[in-house]
């Protein structure tokens, strides 16, 4: 007789995802509900979801990635939320393990889930990347993200004890290399504007030396050498980014201070 469990729910928030998405859906089959929320895809993202039975939904007025989550937990209906991006995938033994959990969940708890990267041909297991787990299953009404607007987190009240699960979530970030710099750049961009507006303030010296130990640490003390070139393209496109975007917050506060008075 098989378990009863609670309802589950998937959220997605999408922007032109229709290279990723359909093979995340595909690996979701098993839950109860599925909303994706959309901020203005021009592809075929949304005929994607409608094909795979998801509840689908437009908000271009983009406050950030946590506000963003914050919508589509709202529209959710489980008892149950796992937080997905199009291009991730649950493997046949996450699910099962998923399933588990929340036939018998423990009280007040959420769960991370160790995130296995696909990276230029390989999985990246070192360069700090995994597992590197990612709480993304969580009872619904128990918490959501925070409003950051970019690297947003799951709040974790003082009640809610976090476990890890065993099995891990794959994830396939880049479809290119230029996929990654751009993308990269507009975390970057993303970033600075955050801490500008905290008042956070830098200079070019410093971004250069955030860059040079963003390398070290990822190539040598992660032992990102262990994963061979794609471990060496990845410390490095890194340590690009990090100096990337404390460059941007320098020109923030060079532009500001150059206006004409």
């Amino acid at each position: 007789m098989p378990v009863t469990r609670q309802p589950l729910s998937v959220a997605i928030i999408t922007l032109n995802a229709a290279s990723q998405l359909e093979e995340c859906l595909k690996s979701i089959d098993f839950v109860d509900d599925i909303v994706v929320i959309d901020s203005g895809s021009t592809d075929d993202t949304l005929k994607i979801a409608e094909r795979y039975q998801a509840t689908v939904y437009q908000d271009i007025d983009w406050q950030g990635f946590g506000i963003q989550r914050q919508r589509a937990q709202r529209l959710a209906n489980g008892t149950w939320c796992l937080w997905l991006d199009a291009d991730e995938r649950v493997t046949p033994e996450l699910r099962q393990e998923i399933e588990s959990v929340i036939a018998k969940p423990a009280d007040n708890t959420g769960y991370s889930i160790p995130r296995l990267n696909w990276y230029f041909g390989r999985y990246i297991r070192h360069c700090g990347w995994y597992p590197k787990p990612v709480l993304r299953l969580y009872p619904r009404a128990l918490t959501t993200y925070n409003d950051s607007y970019v690297h947003e987190k799951v709040i974790v009240p003082q009640n809610m004890a976090v476990k890890r699960l065993k099995n891990d979530l794959l994830h396939y970030p880049y479809k290119n290399l230029r996929h990654h710099v751009t993308k990269s750049s507009g975390y970057a961009h993303d970033w600075a504007l955050a801490k500008y507006q905290q008042g956070k303030r830098t200079t070019l010296i410093a971004a250069s030396m955030h860059s040079l130990l963003r390398f070290c640490r990822m190539y040598f003390f992660q032992r990102g050498l262990l994963d061979g070139s794609a471990g060496f393209l990845l410390s490095v496109i890194s340590a690009y980014y990090t100096f990337l975007k404390y460059a941007e917050l320098w020109v923030m506060q060079r532009s500001s201070s150059d206006k004409p008075k």
